[in-house]
């Protein structure tokens, strides 16, 4: 497969690179090519061990050496497709303005542009202030090692900036509901299915009775949704199951609802003392709700965006999370979705649009130039 431009051959190189949150060797290659990338630029490069099993993690800094908050870049690069994607369901390939891939959107190609904005404002020296670029290798399962990291830098920084891809047309993020994350696990008593039926205690059943009730504190009025996807339990067809286990998936737009939802999901009660419930979890990602900040940073975005030449639009609050959820429940003004536009995350249509990508690395570039 050829580019239909030289400039895209790296981005090319990252899409073949798959690299799944748990394939520490393939997200270690990605970051290889980060620290390629950079090789050539005044910019300093720290790299992280991953632990728990995770790849490695990037701290990449520039711009003037003073000690006044920075301006904060944030990208992942692992994605949910699993290796092979590329080879089989999910081929790299151009239709039009259409670049597919698995991880394009979601979100190698933002990461790949804000890179070299990066690059490019180190080696002009026209940063407004210091500018750190932290890659990650964990935001699809919740960033479970880097979120200190990121609250740590979140805190010594101006601004935050996110590189997860563009909504509907190009449209920005000023605001992404909360994700909660929680794991039931239902005991009860074993029994052959036809002669001791009475003797058993069904924890499917009873785990049934729970999803009810966790899935009726669903309200769309006030932006909650409790979700369940999975679940999993017994052991035969002939036998009454002694255990079942499901997680549950909660998203709120308010640090309120977030404590009020969580107390009610970790304070269910069995239906009978012959059953035995056990609940774990708590919220993943605190709210980031858009402040008087965030909207003048947009402000600040969208008026750099008309001289490049597009309209930059703010989406809805996003009910998926992000690493900016952090740095926004902090108080940081927090910019995200200023990735690559296009479609499809997380499935077997995923693409990007070739087109947004040289407008949206310049908006990065202006962007790091111009927050004072």
């Amino acid at each position: 497969m050829t580019s239909s431009s030289p400039s895209l051959d790296a981005l090319f190189t990252w899409i073949r690179t798959e690299s799944p949150t748990h394939d520490r060797a393939g997200v270690n290659l990605m970051m290889d090519l980060v620290v390629a990338q950079m090789q050539d630029a005044p910019v300093a490069v720290e790299r992280l061990p991953g632990t728990e099993g995770l790849g490695d993690v990037l701290v990449l800094r520039a711009g003037p050496q003073t000690s006044e908050p920075g301006t904060l870049v944030m990208s992942h690069l692992d994605t949910v497709h699993p290796v092979g994607t590329i080879d089989n369901d999910l081929k790299l390939r151009i239709e039009g303005d259409r670049l597919y891939g698995p991880g394009i959107y979601d979100m190698k190609g933002g990461a790949w542009f804000a890179l070299e904005a990066f690059k490019e404002v180190a080696r002009k020296g026209t940063a407004a202030r210091p500018m750190v670029f932290l890659v990650t290798p964990d935001e699809e399962i919740g960033s479970p090692i880097t979120r200190p990291m990121i609250e740590d830098l979140g805190r010594r920084s101006a601004y935050a900036l996110v590189t997860e891809p563009a909504r509907d047309g190009g449209q920005i993020v000023t605001a992404r509901k909360g994700v909660g994350r929680f794991d039931v696990h239902v005991e009860g008593r074993p029994a052959h299915a036809g002669s001791r039926h009475k003797e058993g205690r069904n924890a499917v059943y009873e785990a049934a009775r729970q999803i009810l009730a966790i899935e009726a504190l669903t309200d769309y009025g006030r932006g909650v949704t409790t979700t369940v996807g999975m679940v999993s339990g017994g052991t035969a067809v002939n036998t009454i199951p002694q255990h079942c286990r499901f997680p549950v998936d909660l998203r709120v737009e308010t640090v309120a609802d977030g404590a009020a939802v969580t107390a009610a999901i970790l304070g269910l009660t069995s239906s009978n003392p012959d059953f035995k419930l056990s609940v774990t979890g708590g919220m993943n990602r605190p709210p980031y709700e858009r402040t008087e900040a965030t909207a003048k940073l947009f402000d600040h975005a969208k008026s750099l965006a008309a001289e490049i030449g597009f309209d930059l639009v703010s989406a809805p609050r996003v009910g998926g999370g992000s690493d900016g959820n952090f740095t926004a429940a902090l108080g940081i003004p927090t910019l995200d979705g200023l990735g690559i536009d296009g479609d499809g995350a997380h499935t077997l249509q995923e693409y990007g649009l070739i087109s947004s990508i040289a407008p949206r690395q310049k908006l990065m570039a202006r962007l790091l130039e111009t927050l004072r």
